[in-house]
This record gives C-alpha cells, sequence and structure tokens, in this order.
C-alpha cells in the first residue's frame, strides 16, 4: 500500500516566453498516468479546508496555478503538510492516501488532474474507516 514516501514534487515543464509562461501537460508523459478527470478550486474562503478523504483507486496531481495552499497527506502513521505555490510544480498523489488542503491564500486556485471518472464509491470520506482500510484487523 502507498505511503507518504510515495508522494512527490513534479517538476512541470515551463517554457518561458515574453509573452508569457506556457506549461504543457500530457497524461502518461509529464505526470505518472493518463488523465481521465480536471477540475479546480476557486473562490475558496482563507479559513476553508478542502478535502479531508482518501481514494481506494484514483490517483491524483494537485497543482497550484495562482496563489499558495497546504496539501496535508496522511497513510495512517504518518502525515506531511507539503506547500504549493508554483503554476510549474504539481504534487503526486497515489491512491490510498488522505489528504486535506488547508491555508489557503487570497486568489489561491488549485487544479487536480486525476486518473479516473468520477465514482463516489472509491472515496473514503471519513477518517477512522481510512484508519481501518490502512490497517485491517489480521
Amino acid at each position: 500500500m502507498n505511503t507518504i514516501d510515495d508522494c512527490r514534487l513534479i517538476r512541470l515543464p515551463q517554457i518561458a516566453m515574453p509573452q508569457g509562461n506556457i506549461t504543457p501537460i500530457e497524461g502518461g508523459r509529464t505526470i505518472p498516468f493518463e488523465i481521465e478527470r480536471v477540475f479546480y478550486l476557486y473562490d475558496i474562503p482563507v479559513d476553508a479546508g478542502r478535502g479531508g478523504h482518501a481514494h481506494r483507486v484514483l490517483q491524483q496531481v494537485i497543482i497550484c496555478v495562482m496563489g499558495s495552499f497546504d496539501f496535508v497527506v496522511d497513510d495512517a502513521t504518518q502525515r506531511r503538510a507539503v506547500t504549493l505555490r508554483r503554476a510549474d510544480e504539481g504534487l503526486y498523489v497515489p491512491s490510498s492516501i488522505w489528504g486535506e488542503l488547508v491555508n489557503f491564500s487570497s486568489g489561491a486556485v488549485c487544479l487536480t488532474l486525476a486518473s479516473i471518472h468520477f465514482d463516489e464509491r472509491e472515496y473514503i470520506r471519513d477518517y477512522d474507516e481510512f484508519i481501518r482500510y490502512r490497517r485491517p484487523a489480521s
């Protein structure tokens, strides 16, 4: 099962031009999976938190395209916060990792690239259930 050590920052390509930068993203090349879904969070109150769940199957890359926020990764034994503030950097989060988004700056925008289409059945939204999932009875 994945641990927070499997979460890693991915440097995304940046093409710098006098007219502005561009960062192309290709599923299976730039990021370690084919992209099935893309969504973004915005207009988030500074004191709000998002996430608070894990995925049984889904892998994701989290990108801060504007502002900053922290993404907290948790594998039921360790927790670590990763600050995201660069549009050319993404946090790879494999399956079976609990994630929370906190400490949003004003105007922050979070882009998420996901490996599968939305399926509510593969979410784990209760932390106690997550602990049981990670540490099944022997």
